[in-house]
């Protein structure tokens, strides 16, 4: 029986008031995807509005590129579930097996702010199925609260650090910070050196710090489904 997992991807491409783009992280799609298809567990994108999700073109540029970004560009299978993604208020819970969430900043503008984004993942959790964050994916967590208090609460996690922020200089466009976030909302926030791969598991709660630790999170949803 083939294992199956949700990955919700964001729908906004507009980086605050800059007049530039933003949408997901290719690699922080590209690398968990591979990490777990080429495991046989079968992979589903969804995003807030459905449709083409948009990718952060600064994501695109050849420094940040990777062989799974490589990869995703020449893989017709994958480009063509990207350009397909089902409406998040589509999603049946009980179809999957875990929630992944990609990052890049689109995320914290909608699917932070989406009541439907926040129900999925509490109806994952409270079903005892892994939710996965990885970068700035785990600020979509800000309001998601199980019985009455924020799921953070009392949990190791990570998410992409201030100093992450300000070395990409987003810092003041940015509608909050992730880290802030997670620390103010009752987590057990760590980290460790910028951009390096780090991945933190509380119980089903899996979050990773930065771009470089999409595959990390990936292997850690692996071994729990």
């Amino acid at each position: 029986m083939s294992k199956k997992v949700l990955f919700v991807l964001t729908s906004h491409d507009e980086l605050g008031n800059t007049g530039k783009k933003t949408g997901f992280w290719s690699e922080e799609l590209a690398a968990p995807y591979y990490a777990l298809a080429d495991e046989g567990v079968e992979v589903i994108l969804a995003s807030a509005k459905g449709g083409q999700p948009p990718i952060d073109p600064k994501s695109e540029e050849s420094s940040f590129q990777t062989d799974h970004t490589k990869r995703m560009d020449n893989d017709t299978v994958l480009l063509d579930k990207l350009k397909n993604t089902i409406p998040l208020d589509e999603v049946k819970m009980e179809d999957y097996d875990a929630v992944f969430y990609p990052g890049g900043h689109g995320p914290l503008w909608d699917l932070a702010e989406s009541s439907t984004s926040q129900k999925l993942i509490v109806d994952f959790y409270t079903a005892n199925k892994p939710v996965a964050f990885v970068c700035h994916a785990p600020g979509v967590l800000k309001d998601v609260k199980v019985n009455g208090e924020y799921l953070v609460k009392g949990k190791k996690v990570t998410g992409f650090t201030n100093t992450e922020e300000e070395g990409v200089q987003l810092t003041n466009v940015v509608p909050f910070l992730v880290e802030d976030v997670l620390i103010k909302n009752g987590g057990i926030y760590s980290k460790i050196e910028d951009w390096n791969p780090y991945a933190v598991v509380d119980g089903l709660l899996i979050t990773g710090q930065n771009p470089a630790s999409s595959e990390k999170v990936a292997e850690e949803l692996l071994k729990m489904i």
